[in-house]
């Protein structure tokens, strides 16, 4: 709205310092600060909030290090979040854009689905929250939402150097002659998505239908909005697996969502985006002032979400961080990066389906269940003692670690798996 305003002001008079807000850069910083000023200072009020409500945490004894301490910890801090982020992008954000919107929408939907789980929780004291079935029926609602704007909306294209259709032709030279820029001819709809570590690195959804045509490019849109849908299913409800322990998903969401965004400057600017051979997205690189205000939040609320945390954000805020990480990564056309750049998302919900599974398996076989894992989600695994009447095939480490060293080493290795992730732009 500031930016919008500013901007018709500039065209009546000269707005001193207006035409900073021009600048990608400029407002993505301000996105920063304004989501991370709003989560120190309204995050302590909403926590006071809570804390008189008595909104606390419903801890399961877990015969867990710490564990006992959290009960009655204030949940429902994904509120904090959700605003903090929501604030700025409407402030400074280019609400004209249709891929702002998007992430708008995603935010509020999965957060309420989210806040919808921990009202149940707490207030109706129903540790089982919303039925599972609701959560994928609302999930599944915004994967459609998502892949038929993909399909509908016309602002939504990727373009090609006219390079790679056109064989012979040259790129056209900017005035001055410092810079080439490769002319580009943009598709009004593609399913085409990005391959890492794929020398021809485009993938198009369509390939996958074994006819041509009209039917072929119809079901190739039904395969990449069931993708969509699975790849949202999954990565919200990973980031609600990971949230189980202080400071855990607020930082390795940080680091993700900084990776991505430099993904969304680079395939939003035609020269990045020609010289490391992928794909050119017009307009995603509005993208980068939802994720400068998207990483602010969680910086404003790991600031009491750290250990020991002084607040959770229970559903409402993993849903929705894991939700928006999923769009982002969509509409930019990198959602077969996931499971490397979201690679501690993916092996938590692994570890859980391979726990499950093998229960259920052995149960079946020998009358008894029994266990891969100490305990699953896999950071619990590590909390757990080894040898001290857990009947499981891993049983190392057999000492259990401080949760605050679990967390700092998941962080670590989001390090190296967001250097992972940039380096596919050039290892192919």
């Amino acid at each position: 709205m500031l930016y919008h305003l500013i901007d018709y002001l500039n065209t009546l008079w000269d707005v001193p310092g207006g035409g900073l807000l021009h600048y990608l850069t400029f407002r993505s910083a301000v996105a920063v600060i304004i989501a991370l000023v709003i989560a120190l200072i309204f995050g302590r009020r909403i926590i006071r909030a809570l804390q008189r409500r008595q909104i606390g945490e419903v801890v399961r004894d877990l015969d867990l290090e710490g564990q006992k301490q959290k009960r009655g910890t204030p949940t429902m801090g994904g509120i904090i979040i959700l605003l903090a982020i929501l604030v700025p992008v409407l402030l400074v954000g280019d609400l004209t854009n249709v891929y702002v919107w998007l992430m708008i929408i995603t935010a509020i939907a999965l957060g309420a689905i989210g806040f919808a789980d921990d009202y149940i929780k707490v207030f109706r004291q129903d540790k089982r929250g919303l039925r599972g079935r609701f959560k994928v029926f609302g999930q599944i609602g915004v994967g459609v939402i998502v892949a038929g704007t993909m399909l509908l909306c016309d602002d939504i294209k990727v373009c090609e150097p006219v390079a790679k259709t056109a064989p012979g032709a040259r790129p056209e030279v900017v005035e001055g002659g410092a810079e080439k820029e490769m002319r580009y001819l943009c598709d009004v709809k593609t399913t085409q998505t990005t391959i890492p570590f794929v020398k021809e690195n485009e993938f198009d959804y369509a390939w996958l239908s074994p006819w041509g045509g009209a039917a072929g490019k119809a079901i190739g849109w039904v395969l990449y909005a069931l993708m969509v849908i699975v790849i949202i299913i999954a990565v919200s409800n990973s980031a609600n697996l990971t949230d189980g322990m202080d400071g855990m998903v607020s930082g390795i969401s940080i680091i993700t969502g900084t990776t991505l965004g430099v993904l969304a400057y680079l395939s939003g600017n035609s020269i990045y985006a020609d010289y490391l051979n992928i794909m050119y997205i017009p307009h995603t690189g509005e993208l980068v002032v939802f994720m400068a205000a998207f990483v602010g939040a969680l910086g404003g609320f790991l600031w009491y979400n750290a250990h020991p945390a002084q607040v959770f954000m229970g559903d409402t805020g993993s849903l929705a961080i894991g939700g928006i990480i999923a769009v982002f990564a969509i509409v930019i056309r990198k959602e077969l990066l996931m499971p490397v750049l979201c690679g501690i998302f993916f092996v938590e919900s692994l570890s859980v389906i391979i726990q499950t599974g093998y229960f259920r398996y052995t149960k079946r076989r020998y009358g008894v269940g029994r266990r891969v894992f100490k305990m699953a989600p896999l950071h619990h695994h590590f909390q757990k003692p080894g040898n001290a009447g857990v009947v499981a095939l891993i049983q190392k480490p057999l000492q259990p670690l401080p949760e605050s060293k679990i967390v700092t080493r998941f962080w670590i290795i989001t390090v190296l798996l967001a250097v992972i992730s940039i380096v596919t732009l050039k290892i192919r």
